[in-house]
């Protein structure tokens, strides 16, 4: 399939490389000419000035990596051209601006994907199925934690938008219901213009509660999860790839020395088949055009993970709780 990639900085770049792997790569745009022939010599495809070159060049599929701003603007001109669109998280800045664009798709029968890449990490596929199945008994809570320092391709967001979206998303997928209501706490410590960490409290309609802390002020960088549920906790690594299943039986114990009580423990380890989650996000992109398919991630349910992130921004701004 021949496929194009408009944005190629920090995401762009690997969307890129990938796309030159799986598919016929067209060609790239990006604002900036050298950063965009760089990677166009590196992935032997041409580097393009505008969309619009980029579409007479003929393709199929374009992704979308350009700042959140324009994503609407990009999209909309893809989608006019008769390509196929998958548009980098978050779909748009509003979800205003989200429904244009999935109305757009819709209307033109074209495939469109958000690219809310965690939903394609191999680790949450596994949980996501288990839990479903009932092998760790009714979930209780679920837990997230996503910090690092502060990246400096962020310009346009805060780390709600940039790092949190990608937690909702999952929790979002993982539980299987939708959210009710958010609240958020969080500020700005070190920047002036967005919120650079905060803790998002999400109440699914299930009774489920969920939790999400980022952070761009944390000197480690932390891509975690976790579920209580009735049977298990289940903690889970994105990067590593791995989870944890654990649970505790208390053992006999003396009343009056309570120093001395004991658990019996159960944990097993699960590692999972490690795969890119992007190169598996961009091949089910690929697979939904050609099978005629729904992606795993299709634009109505960026939507919802949007609505939430919007909500918790807002909730962190009015210190308030929000009902959806």
């Amino acid at each position: 399939m021949r496929v194009g990639v408009v944005g190629v900085g920090s995401m762009g770049q690997n969307h890129a490389r990938v796309f030159s792997e799986i598919a016929e790569l067209v060609g790239v745009v990006d604002a900036d000419r050298e950063v965009g022939k760089r990677v166009a010599a590196r992935n032997e495809c041409e580097y393009f000035e505008s969309v619009r070159d980029l579409v007479k060049a003929g393709m199929e599929a374009a992704s979308v990596a350009v700042p959140t701003q324009l994503h609407a603007k990009v999209a909309a001109e893809l989608l006019d051209a008769g390509v196929h669109v998958l548009v980098e998280k978050p779909l748009a800045p509003t979800v205003e601006e989200a429904r244009k664009i999935v109305d757009r798709a819709r209307s033109a029968g074209l495939v469109l994907a958000a690219g809310h890449i965690e939903r394609h990490n191999p680790v949450v596929a596994f949980v996501a199925k288990a839990l479903a199945a009932g092998e760790f008994g009714d979930l209780v809570t679920a837990s997230a934690r996503r910090v690092s320092n502060f990246p400096d391709r962020v310009r346009d967001v805060g780390v709600i938008m940039d790092l949190g979206i990608h937690d909702i998303d999952v929790l979002r997928y993982v539980v299987g219901t939708e959210v009710e209501s958010v609240y958020a706490s969080g500020g700005r410590r070190l920047h002036s213009t967005f919120e650079d960490h905060a803790t998002i409290v999400l109440n699914f309609v299930n009774d489920a509660t969920g939790f999400v802390e980022v952070s761009w002020l944390t000197p480690m960088k932390v891509r975690k999860f976790a579920l209580t549920c009735l049977k298990n906790f289940v903690e889970v690594d994105y990067t590593d790839q791995s989870v944890l299943i654990s649970s505790a039986t208390l053992q006999q114990y003396d009343p009056s020395d309570l120093y001395r009580v004991s658990f019996h423990y159960d944990t097993r380890q699960v590692s999972v088949q490690k795969e890119e989650p992007l190169k598996r996000e961009l091949e089910d992109f690929l697979d939904a055009i050609l099978e005629k398919r729904e992606p795993l991630v299709p634009g109505e349910d960026a939507i919802e993970t949007l609505r939430v992130g919007e909500a918790a921004v807002h909730s962190q701004r009015e210190q308030k709780l929000i009902w959806l």
